[in-house]
C-alpha cells in the first residue's frame, strides 16, 4: 500500500487554530484585530457572556484590520470578543436527499427538523463554466405557460429574467412554472421575501405537487444583508450541483434586486464609493459572476428564471438595465394587463427570447411573427380604435387587428390551475393565426 499521500497529507496539515478579537463594532459590520485570514473566509465570533458563536465572513481589510460581515445578528458580541478563523469559505450540505426541503442559506431545515443524512458538503462560491465547454442550446423546455410557450419558446440552460413591479404577478407565474415543467428538479430562492409570504408561497402557489420535486432556499427581509447575498448563491450552487449529476434544473430567484441591493448595504458599511442611484461597485460586478454561473455544462442544464422587481415600472433603471444585458432574454409583466384581469400578464411585445429562433421550427416562427405583427397593428393604432376615428374597411392590417386581438388576448389568458403542454399551446395557436389567413 502506498501511504506517501498520507504522509504529505499530514505533512501539509496546519494543527494551529487562529483567533484574533474583536476591536469594535459599527453598525453592520465588525472590527477585529487578526486572526490571519483571506476574503470570503467564515470566522465564528465567540460571545462572551453566553458562551455562544455567531458566523462571520471577511468582507474587507482596513490598515491591519479584518471587516467581518456576520451572518446573524450581533446579539452579545463586543469589544474583547474571540474571533476564530475556520481557514475555509461557506460551503451546504447537498444531494439528492435534500429534494422537497425548505432551508435557509446556511443548509439549516427551516421546518424544525433535524438535518437530512447523506449529504456532501459543497462550496457556495464557484466558477462560471468555460465558455468554450457550454453546449449550445438546441432543446425547448416546457414551462406549462401558453404565453411562454408558444410566443416566447425557452431553451433548456436558457438565463430569463422577469420584469415587474411589485403586485403583477411573478410570484404566481413562477408557481406555474415549477408546478408545470418539463425540468428534473427546481431549486427556488426567496430572498428578501416578507416572512408571511414564504408559507403562503410553498402552500398556495407551489402546493404539495410541486414541492416534491423542488428545494428551496429562503432568506427572508428581516435577515442580515450578508445572509441574502448568500441566499442567491447557495441555490445556485445546489442547482450546479444537481446539473454536474446531470439533471436539467429550474432555477428560480426572487428576486435577484434584493440580492443587488444587500449587495449595496454590505458595499457601503466597508466603505465603498456610492455610485449609480447609490448601488456601489461591487454591485455591478456581483450580478455577472452570479448569473453567469448557471446555463448549461457538458453535464447538464440550468434553466434560469431571475425576477427583477421594477422600480417604478421604470425598465431602464440601473439593475434593470444591467440584468437584462447579461441574460438570455427577459420577459415583462405589465400592470395595465394586470389590472385588465389578464393572467400572466406577459407584455408580449415588450418581452424577447433570445435563443427562440434556435429552438422552434420556421413554421413555428412564421405563426409567432404573424401574431406578434397582428398585436403590434392594434397596438400602434389603439387610439384611433378607442375614440371611434377609424373606420371600418380604411385599412385590411387594421380590420384584422381590430378581429383577431381579442382572440389572441383569450387565447394567452390561463388560469393558475391550468396545463397545457407546449404541442398543444401551439396547435392552439396555430387555428387562430390560420383562421385570420382566410
Amino acid at each position: 500500500m502506498n501511504i506517501q499521500p498520507y504522509l504529505n497529507d499530514i505533512k501539509e496539515f496546519d494543527a494551529y487554530r487562529r483567533y484574533g478579537k474583536v476591536h469594535r463594532v459599527v453598525g453592520l459590520l465588525l472590527e477585529s484585530i487578526g486572526p490571519e485570514v483571506s476574503i470570503g473566509q467564515v470566522c465564528h465570533v465567540h460571545a462572551a457572556k453566553s458562551k455562544k458563536s455567531i458566523l462571520a465572513e471577511v468582507v474587507g481589510f482596513n490598515d491591519e484590520k479584518v471587516l467581518l460581515m456576520p451572518y446573524s445578528p450581533l446579539q452579545d458580541i463586543g469589544s474583547g470578543c474571540m474571533v476564530e478563523s475556520t481557514r475555509s469559505s461557506l460551503s451546504v450540505k447537498v444531494g439528492r436527499a435534500l429534494i422537497g426541503s425548505v432551508i435557509d442559506p446556511l443548509g439549516n431545515p427551516l421546518d424544525g427538523t433535524s438535518k437530512v443524512r447523506g449529504l456532501i458538503d459543497f462550496p457556495t462560491d464557484q466558477m462560471a463554466p468555460n465558455p468554450l465547454s457550454r453546449p449550445r442550446i438546441t432543446t425547448p423546455i416546457q414551462s406549462g405557460v401558453k404565453t411562454i410557450d408558444s410566443m416566447l419558446t425557452v431553451g433548456l440552460g436558457q438565463r430569463i429574467g422577469i420584469f415587474a413591479g411589485s403586485g403583477v404577478g411573478k410570484s404566481t407565474l413562477l408557481g406555474m412554472i415549477a408546478r408545470n415543467s418539463s425540468a428534473d428538479l427546481n431549486v427556488i430562492a426567496l430572498i428578501g421575501e416578507r416572512g408571511r409570504e414564504v408559507k403562503e408561497f410553498i402552500e398556495k402557489e407551489l402546493g404539495q405537487e410541486g414541492l416534491r420535486k423542488t428545494i428551496i432556499v429562503v432568506a427572508t427581509s428581516d435577515q442580515p444583508a450578508l445572509m441574502r447575498i448568500k441566499g442567491a448563491y447557495t441555490a445556485t450552487a445546489i442547482s450546479e450541483y444537481f446539473r454536474d449529476l446531470g439533471y436539467n434544473v429550474n432555477l428560480m430567484m426572487d428576486s435577484v434586486t434584493r440580492v443587488a441591493m444587500a449587495q449595496r448595504e454590505v458595499g457601503l458599511a466597508i466603505g465603498e464609493p456610492p455610485t449609480t442611484k447609490g448601488y456601489t461597485p461591487s454591485v455591478f460586478a456581483l450580478l455577472p459572476s452570479l448569473l453567469e454561473r448557471t446555463g448549461t455544462n457538458a453535464l447538464g442544464t440550468i434553466t434560469a428564471f431571475y425576477t427583477v422587481l421594477v422600480d417604478g415600472d421604470d425598465l431602464n433603471e440601473p439593475i434593470s438595465d444591467t440584468v437584462r444585458g447579461i441574460l438570455d432574454g427577459h420577459f415583462v409583466l405589465d400592470r395595465k394587463l394586470a389590472e385588465k384581469g389578464q393572467f400572466p400578464a406577459l407584455n408580449v411585445l415588450k418581452s424577447v427570447s433570445r435563443v427562440m429562433p434556435e429552438i422552434t421550427t420556421q413554421e413555428e416562427q412564421q405563426i409567432v411573427q404573424k401574431a406578434r405583427a397582428i398585436l403590434s397593428t392594434y397596438e400602434e393604432n389603439i387610439e384611433l380604435i378607442q375614440i371611434g376615428a377609424y373606420k371600418k374597411g380604411t385599412n385590411q392590417l387594421i380590420d384584422e387587428a381590430i378581429t383577431m386581438q381579442p382572440r389572441i388576448m383569450e387565447f394567452l389568458r390561463q388560469n393558475v390551475g391550468e396545463s397545457i403542454s407546449r404541442e398543444e399551446a401551439m396547435e392552439q395557436l396555430r387555428q387562430l393565426i390560420s383562421r385570420s389567413v382566410r
